[in-house]
């Protein structure tokens, strides 16, 4: 166009707004016709897209409520596992079997073993994120199955490995936990996490920016909590339990982010709150298990020991060698 076009105007055949119209007119055509093709490659993908989507939708849960829930007016919060299994559907292997334990309310029940051998899949079988396929696991000496999932939600507190905000502010992340918390009970949850300070600390770096607040519970939190650092949004999260007032709190190695000394005093605060409630702790640190009344060993999915620390140190390989791996001799022996 631009070639033949030029040629016309320098005999004085066409005038250059012409030229410049036919181009433009062309560019509409040409863009026309990519987003056509674009269109072709495009469709096929969503249409397996929209598939799976719907497929998603459209699965029944595995886990549902009792059509005829039991109810319990006072829970203790008692958890006692009997012979559970649990296996992925279509895996030749259970993740963990022979599983058999109680959680005592007013006791620390931690949980410790290498990575990958069912740790957190225990954990999750106590909210029925998933049902076991074999044996059962009892609230009260009643069946999970035999409870409603709305009072389980109720007296459970999760603290996840991976400790996840919701984009808002601190205080619509607490109401998410107890959407009937007072600021009074945020606050009090805040400073038993540790997190009071650094809160406060975050408000005064913000103070002569545009993002500053008068509360710290108004701070706002980006989606996922990628504005706090890892320690900070596990004792958000934790905090976030606290202010529910469970009857059993479980944490799966919510300590892994916080240095030894905020760890060392974030358990000596969980004390006072849990001392009346079932508290399970999925931990690989020594340090933070080492004082609970009832430490299970797990390997390649099974329990290998159970008992106090000084009793599995006596009794228990397995735990001996995450000791020496941790601790020096003096160190486990304290």
């Amino acid at each position: 166009i631009m070639w033949f076009g030029g040629i016309r105007i320098n005999n004085g055949d066409m005038e250059i707004g012409a030229i410049t119209a036919f181009i433009t007119y062309m560019m509409y055509i040409m863009m026309a016709v990519l987003m056509s093709s674009m269109v072709f490659v495009m469709w096929p993908r969503a249409e397996v897209s929209a598939k799976r989507i719907r497929k998603v939708i459209n699965t029944k849960a595995s886990v549902v409520s009792s059509k005829t829930p039991k109810e319990i007016e006072n829970p203790r919060g008692e958890i006692r596992f009997e012979n559970v299994e649990f296996r992925y559907p279509g895996a030749s292997e259970p993740v963990i079997k022979e599983i058999s334990f109680t959680a005592k309310p007013g006791q620390t029940t931690a949980i410790i073993g290498s990575t990958g051998c069912g740790k957190s899949t225990l954990l999750r079988l106590i909210p029925r994120l998933f049902d076991a396929t074999g044996g059962d696991v009892y609230f009260d000496d009643i069946s999970l199955r035999d409870l409603s999932l709305d009072d389980l939600n109720k007296w459970i507190g999760v603290i996840p490995q991976k400790s996840f905000l919701f984009s808002g502010t601190v205080r619509s992340n607490m109401l998410f936990g107890n959407p009937d918390a007072t600021e009074e009970e945020m606050w009090e949850a805040l400073r038993v996490a540790q997190a009071e300070d650094f809160l406060k600390e975050k408000m005064a770096e913000n103070s002569e920016s545009n993002e500053a607040v008068d509360n710290p519970l108004d701070l706002a939190v980006s989606q996922g909590g990628t504005n706090f650092s890892g320690g900070q949004r596990q004792r958000l999260a934790i905090a976030r339990a606290i202010v529910r007032h469970p009857r059993v709190y479980q944490f799966d190695d919510s300590f892994s982010a916080l240095d030894y000394q905020t760890d060392h005093n974030l358990r000596q605060a969980l004390k006072e709150v849990t001392k009346n409630e079932t508290v399970i702790i999925v931990a690989q640190r020594i340090s933070t298990i080492r004082h609970a009344e009832n430490i299970l060993v797990m390997d390649e999915g099974k329990i290998v020991g159970q008992g106090t620390h000084e009793e599995l140190l006596e009794n228990c390989p397995t735990y001996q060698e995450i000791v020496d791996s941790q601790l020096s001799a003096e160190e486990a022996l304290k």
